[in-house]
C-alpha cells in the first residue's frame, strides 16, 4: 500500500475510529504532546547539504517495503508506560509500532 487512501473505505473508518479513541485516552491521560501523520515516501525530498552544493532528491532518503506512516509524542514515566502506550496504539492501528526515546524533551 502505497498510501492510507488505498485502504478499504471501511477499514480505513474502523482504524480512524480506534485511532481516535486512542489519542483521547492520551489527552485524557495528559500523555499526549504531539502527533501527526505523513504522507507517503513517494513524496520526499531528500536534502543533501554536506558538500559544496546542496541537493535535492524527489526521493525517500531509504527505500523500505515499510516506512514510518505517522507519529506519536508521548510523556511516560519510563518504558514500560511507553510500551503500554505502544501496544494501544498497535492495537488501533493494526500494525507495528516502534517505541524510542527522545534524547531531550521537545521544546
Amino acid at each position: 500500500m502505497d498510501s492510507i487512501q488505498d485502504m478499504d473505505p471501511a477499514e480505513l473508518e474502523t482504524m480512524m475510529a480506534a485511532v481516535d479513541k486512542f489519542n483521547s485516552d492520551l489527552a485524557a491521560a495528559e500523555a499526549l504532546v504531539a502527533a501527526g501523520g505523513l504522507h507517503p515516501p513517494s513524496t520526499a525530498i531528500t536534502v543533501d547539504a554536506t558538500g559544496n552544493v546542496p541537493s535535492h532528491i524527489r526521493a525517500p532518503f531509504v527505500e523500505a517495503t515499510e516506512y514510518v506512516g505517522g507519529f506519536w509524542i508521548i510523556n511516560a514515566d519510563d518504558e514500560s508506560a511507553a510500551v503500554a502506550w505502544a501496544e494501544q496504539a498497535s492495537t488501533a492501528l493494526g500494525s507495528r509500532i516502534e517505541v524510542r526515546a527522545l534524547q531531550e524533551a521537545p521544546r
